[in-house]
């Protein structure tokens, strides 16, 4: 069913002088439905019978949209619903940085968290990633879909891009996912047709560059950073890199795109940057550029060691007791945090040291329990995990309406061994139920429960 386009008059203008004879197909594109894509968990696998988005390992096409919310594996992490074009993110940095190193990784405008979790897919287990949304409501999103994802090596922070200048030269690798005007969601969001405007457009390109300007100092010299918008006119994008260019003295890294993948590369007095339109590629509009810092462009500040240890190292007798319920416990670190017990890379405490002196966390590697009159109560987090020992606790298989009930947090009836146990569906967790003589509590996280009704 074609969609309705109704655009504004500046825009159509804009559009024609950028594509020329090419417009009338980038027309017929938006009245077309838009492809449908997720992108499979590594860790969590399961089957794919799907055709393959070409730049993304992961990326999967549907042939139709089905309701995600009914889909119990949705709720467990096992995939991510997202727009195809955005993961053309894989190929920035698996083309700009060593991904077998251990890197401090960025993701500075994060929410809802698509390209965080395609991140933690890419990224060494001894990498840590910080993700970050400046609005507290959306942080909170991001923050389930990354517990959802279920990997140990992330911090989930709440904080306005200039409060990342007390971390100088602390970042190997940043992306900027920058607020814009929204223009290549017009066919995927039509109300951000009736949002547009020329004052809209300027705005979002003074917000960007003060991002741009908050953000680079945290960059390490030699490290990379990957801008993109959603956007296409050359005001939030080439004219952006233009200045960032001129005021950083950066270069611009070029990429390897397969011809047939139709996506266009923009190269104008070395300023390098990679379109998506809809009528060459199945995706929506999108825009990306690779930036690296000079390795002669040292911040005056650089940061070694944190002035003061605030995360605490869980104790023997914790760690004897919690340690069973993680894969491979020796790989990592449990850490006593104000009531839990949470999980990270050991390897990367320094860092993470710093962060918890310097950011607003929202979450911290993987809450694995919660400490309640001396008891451990696991998390949900843990059942979420990839690093969760399921040999260590029972389980019940769910159907898939007694999956649905319990995402709803609905009383289920089940039989099983007294305790906690993990619920799941396919052999996948969904959760922790506490089975008593007479009942099961669900533990599902009332705040994540869905009120979808069907099945």
């Amino acid at each position: 069913m074609a969609i309705d386009l109704i655009l504004k008059q500046e825009f159509t203008n804009a559009m024609k002088t950028l594509l020329a004879s090419e417009y009338d197909d980038f027309i017929r594109a938006l009245q077309e439905r838009p492809p449908v894509s997720i992108r499979l968990n590594p860790r969590k696998n399961i089957d794919d019978v799907n055709t393959g988005v070409p730049w993304c390992s992961t990326g999967r096409y549907l042939d139709e949209r089905p309701s995600f919310t009914l889909d119990p594996l949705f709720h467990a992490g096992t995939y991510y619903v997202q727009e195809a074009s955005s993961m053309l993110v894989e190929q920035a940095i698996s083309q700009s940085a060593d991904l077998q190193k251990a890197l401090t990784v960025l993701d500075l405008c994060a929410a809802p968290g698509g390209k965080s979790t395609h991140l933690l897919s890419l990224i060494s287990n001894d990498s840590l990633l910080v993700t970050n949304e400046v609005i507290r409501s959306r942080a909170s999103i991001l923050a389930e879909n990354i517990t959802k994802w279920g990997y140990p090596n992330v911090v989930v922070t709440n904080n306005d891009p200039e409060d990342f200048q007390k971390l100088p030269s602390f970042f190997d690798v940043i992306v900027v996912d920058a607020p814009c005007s929204g223009e290549g969601l017009f066919r995927k969001e039509p109300e951000a047709m009736q949002e547009w405007s020329t004052e809209n457009v300027a705005l979002c390109w003074k917000r960007q560059r003060r991002i741009l300007s908050d953000i680079w100092p945290t960059l390490k010299p030699g490290g990379t950073l990957i801008y993109c918008t959603c956007t296409y006119n050359t005001l939030e994008n080439e004219e952006n890199l233009r200045w960032a260019g001129n005021q950083y003295n950066a270069t611009f890294l070029p990429l390897a795109m397969d011809p047939s993948w139709g996506v266009r590369e923009v190269n104008d007095h070395g300023i390098v940057g990679y379109h998506c339109y809809p009528h060459c590629v199945k995706g929506e509009g999108f825009f990306m550029s690779v930036i690296r810092k000079s390795d002669e462009d040292a911040a005056e500040h650089s940061i070694n060691k944190p002035r003061k240890n605030t995360l605490q190292i869980a104790s023997k007798k914790i760690q004897e007791q919690i340690g069973p319920w993680i894969k491979n416990p020796h790989q990592h670190l449990l850490l006593h945090w104000r009531d839990n017990i949470l999980l990270v890379p050991g390897s990367r405490l320094s860092e993470m040291e710093n962060i918890a002196q310097t950011l607003h966390i929202i979450t911290a590697g993987t809450a694995v329990a919660e400490i309640k009159h001396e008891k451990f109560i696991p998390e949900h987090a843990l059942a979420m995990s990839i690093d969760l020992n399921k040999d260590n606790f029972p389980e019940i298989e769910l159907t898939k309406d007694q999956a649905l009930q319990f995402l709803r947090r609905e009383a289920i009836t089940v039989q099983g061994e007294k305790g906690f146990t993990l619920m799941t569906y396919q052999g996948v967790p969904l959760g922790w139920g506490n089975v008593l003589h007479n009942r099961v509590n669900n533990l599902y996280p009332s705040n994540w429960r869905i009120r979808m009704s069907g099945s």
